[in-house]
């Protein structure tokens, strides 16, 4: 049976290390007020883990410790029983069976707090979580972006495209472009009949253009769809034409509704080669070719890519499963449910 912690000598000098603690974060500059909020939760986390471990403390530690810190402050939140229990399992996920460094603890703290509840919630390895994190703090994604991008599983999506950028760009330029690159792209806010083509891809996707650009990564800004090149007597259509503002140069995307052909990489190289002559200035960087297919063959697009001289990626692209055209068939419209619905409710009133 455990002892009652609230006369333990132990406990309550615990507590008051732990409020003279929090007194202190109170009075530090404003600017840095999450930073200190969550350095002052790691602390708690490691006193919670440390005393629970050699004292064998159970919960009813954390409901106690949680009851007496919300009296002691109760203008501050976060001392409730379930975000105590949260900063344990913050403080176990980075230094269970490992010493963690200060530069990890650093840049755990420069993240909102749920930021940090969302990604040990969602996370198994602490690599990836701190991929994660680190792309936060450089891209200042909101709580809900965070959700998209684990969900969609970007730590293993992120710089996995087949492309020739190291025989095609300098460094650090072709690093940088590698990781700019993913596969496959997940297009999940996309639901197309089962026969689309790429013209339909390329309208629906333009319909939802800040989901794709959240999709596509930072810096990518959209020019135009079906962007006309002048060669010679005839014109030709680029499918999507963007300008990356991190990388200083065109990308020209074409879509394949098939799997990659060998002819798709000639089609793109083509294209690469027009934008830089009639688009590209002087300060822009050689132009990106982003070839995204329903599936691919990862040698043979690596044969393809060997012997071109302009920089192209090859992706594959995954939507969200259509329903079967005689299931879709056989469901009621919008329309029919209203129709059902005004019934019961007629019904109900007399």
């Amino acid at each position: 049976m455990e002892y009652k912690l609230i006369f333990d000598k132990e406990y309550k000098a615990l507590f008051a290390d732990i409020k003279a603690r929090i007194r202190s974060t109170q009075t530090k500059a404003a600017l840095s007020v999450n930073s200190e909020l969550l350095k002052l939760y790691w602390s708690i986390g490691a006193d919670i883990v440390f005393r629970q471990k050699s004292a064998k403390w159970g919960d009813s530690f954390l409901l106690r410790l949680s009851k007496d810190l919300m009296a002691e402050f109760p203008d501050m939140k976060g001392f409730s029983e379930r975000n105590l229990k949260y900063i344990r399992q913050w403080y176990l996920f980075y230094s269970e069976g490992k010493t963690i460094g200060q530069q990890v603890v650093a840049q755990i703290t420069q993240i909102p707090w749920g930021h940090n509840i969302v990604i040990i919630s969602k996370c198994k390895a602490v690599k990836e979580a701190l991929f994660y994190v680190q792309n936060i703090i450089r891209h200042s994604w909101s709580r809900n972006v965070l959700v998209h991008q684990i969900e969609s599983g970007l730590y293993k999506r992120e710089g996995k495209a087949i492309t020739n950028f190291p025989l095609t760009l300098p460094k650090p330029q072709s690093d940088l472009a590698h990781q700019t690159l993913k596969d496959p792209y997940i297009f999940d806010f996309l639901s197309m009949s089962v026969d689309y083509n790429e013209r339909d891809l390329e309208k629906r996707l333009i319909e939802h253009l800040t989901n794709f650009l959240l999709e596509l990564g930072a810096g990518f800004a959209f020019i135009g769809r079906q962007v006309p090149v002048q060669v010679g007597d005839r014109e030709f259509f680029i499918d999507l034409l963007f300008y990356h503002t991190r990388l200083h140069c065109y990308m020209v995307i074409e879509l394949k509704t098939g799997d990659f052909e060998p002819g798709h990489a000639g089609q793109i190289n083509f294209y690469i080669k027009a934008v830089d002559s009639q688009l590209r200035k002087v300060e822009d960087r050689p132009t990106i070719g982003l070839l995204l297919c329903k599936g691919r063959d990862k040698l043979v697009a690596e044969y393809a890519l060997s012997d071109i001289h302009k920089p192209i990626g090859v992706s594959e692209y995954k939507l969200t499963h259509s329903l079967p055209k005689k299931l879709k068939s056989s469901l009621p419209t919008i329309k029919e449910i209203e129709r059902e619905l005004s019934k019961g409710i007629n019904k109900a009133k007399k």
